[in-house]
């Protein structure tokens, strides 16, 4: 993937640097029988309250089905196309399987058109291909990690995101996420070799404000520059940051409190974590 820069004729193109989507195959139109709708909640709930904040507006999107269990066993599939996918930072690749059907999954880097890729337990470790933790070698890189056996994959499917396995260990395999915390995972789940595509995801900049409202960004703005009935930080004579700890509009303490449950079932499988 490479990334393009302006000449800055004007003040949000100076800094700009977006995608050049070079790795996309040239074709009009997604799949079609992968499409279905996708209605925006503008950050409401089903009372109309705004529950989730700098959510709205953006341009209109269709949702592209993904394969993320990649159950379809032992029949080989070939990369049709490469696809952009407004709802992710990852591309889509189309597969077209022996037996017709067409699936997509999230495209790893280095996938290219032409490809046959197979997912199952007797398949290859190679490059798109889909198999059992305990079936990767150790260090090899894979996303789309499943958390359990069947349910597809749930974590490390944004766009660079890799994940490694550290070590196996009776029925747990020790794997390293990309945030860095270690934690165990069954060797029944399955995962996807190689890193997600769209590596340089991570350097892309706006530019300006008007491609985050294109995303469905709404503006956010800092408690200190409100009124006292709106954040309890709001008021004061001059600039003022009131004198007391950062909170939330609701009054939660901010910036460091911990959020985790204390008693998540899951805590037993984290080894490391992501911050020390």
């Amino acid at each position: 993937m490479a990334l393009k820069s302006f000449k800055p004729t004007t003040k949000s193109r100076r800094f700009m640097v977006l995608s050049a989507f070079d790795e996309l195959t040239k074709k009009k139109q997604p799949e079609r029988s992968l499409l279905v709708a996708l209605k925006k909640a503008g950050g409401r709930n089903n009372m109309g309250r705004i529950t989730v904040r700098h959510q709205g507006g953006g341009h209109k999107r269709l949702y592209r089905l993904i394969d993320f269990k990649r159950d379809k066993h032992g029949i080989p599939a070939r990369v049709a196309a490469v696809e952009y996918d407004p709802n992710r930072s990852a591309r889509l690749a189309l597969l077209v399987y022996a037996d017709g059907e067409k699936r997509y999954i999230l495209c790893p880097a280095g996938l290219t058109v032409g490809t046959t890729v197979v997912s199952g337990p007797d398949a290859e470790p190679t490059l798109g291909n889909c198999l059992p933790i305990a079936k990767i070698p150790l260090g090899l890189p894979m996303h789309n990690l499943e958390l359990r056996p069947g349910k597809g994959g749930q974590i490390v499917r944004s766009a660079g995101g890799v994940a490694q396995v550290m070590s196996k260990e009776a029925q747990y395999a020790v794997v390293q996420m990309p945030s860095g915390e270690v934690r165990k995972i069954k060797l029944t789940c399955m995962a996807t070799i190689g890193q997600v595509g769209n590596v340089d995801h991570e350097n892309i900049k706006s530019g300006k404000a008007g491609r985050k409202r294109w995303l469905g960004i709404r503006p956010t703005v800092r408690g200190v520059a409100m009124n006292p009935v709106d954040h309890p930080m709001g008021g004061g004579e001059g600039r003022t940051s009131g004198g007391g700890h950062p909170v939330t509009p609701w009054g939660q303490l901010t910036k460091g409190k911990k959020t985790r449950q204390k008693r998540k079932t899951s805590g037993k499988f984290i080894i490391s974590r992501r911050k020390k």
